[in-house]
């Protein structure tokens, strides 16, 4: 979708507000060689998600104090950034937001939780280019099997649980939890590049249709 604008869009200055170098690789693999990692210093928990009407809202707004604070930093360099892209994915079951565990413990809970049952992953963007700025969010319904709390806690002793929204990376050995997914497999890995591609050419008025 974005072939006939790579050109220009790499010899912009693309900025991924993240630390994820597998975001990073999913925008380079849209042809965008010239994306760089600047992780975002904003503060998550200063965004409750009980001030926000939904799932929606609420990673959206996660994303732009991501964008924003990458924004604010970096605009006063030689050359600012044309586009900064920021992004962020919540897991969620019965009214509860399963984050990013940082023990091994908290991760099996969640896991525990989720096995066996339909979830859904929110991932909110936001891209800053020039003068406007663009939020949306995509979901997908996530399936995982029956798993026995032996097969849990192995997973979980890979280490690969640890800091993953929901206490899972479907990209890596986590793909072997989950039977089906209804909707984008790229909004659960956490950046929806059809979406993203969409709004790109949006941005740069290239018509799609």
């Amino acid at each position: 979708m974005l072939a006939p604008l790579r050109s220009q869009l790499n010899s912009m200055r693309i900025v991924l507000a993240s630390g994820s170098p597998r975001r990073q690789e999913y925008i380079h693999n849209l042809g965008l060689k010239n994306v760089e990692l600047c992780p975002s210093l904003f503060d998550e928990s200063t965004v409750d998600p009980k001030n926000h009407p939904n799932y929606e809202e609420f990673v959206e707004a996660v994303a732009f104090g991501k964008a924003d604070e990458v924004y604010e930093r970096l605009k006063n360099d030689e050359k600012k950034p044309d586009l900064i892209i920021s992004a962020d994915t919540i897991v969620t079951l019965d009214g509860k937001i399963f984050g990013k565990p940082k023990t091994h413990d908290v991760a099996f809970q969640m896991l525990n939780e989720l096995k066996s049952r339909g979830h859904v992953v929110y991932t909110g963007c936001v891209l800053k280019f020039q003068d406007k700025t663009v939020k949306f969010t995509e979901h997908t319904k996530v399936y995982f099997g029956k798993l026995t709390e032996a097969q849990i806690q192995a997973y979980v002793d890979t280490n690969e649980p640890l800091d993953k929204a929901g206490g899972y990376g479907i990209q890596g050995i986590g793909g072997c939890l989950i039977e089906k997914i209804e909707g984008d497999y790229f909004t659960v890995v956490g950046l929806p590049l059809y979406r993203l591609s969409a709004e790109i050419c949006k941005l740069l008025n290239y018509d799609i249709k």
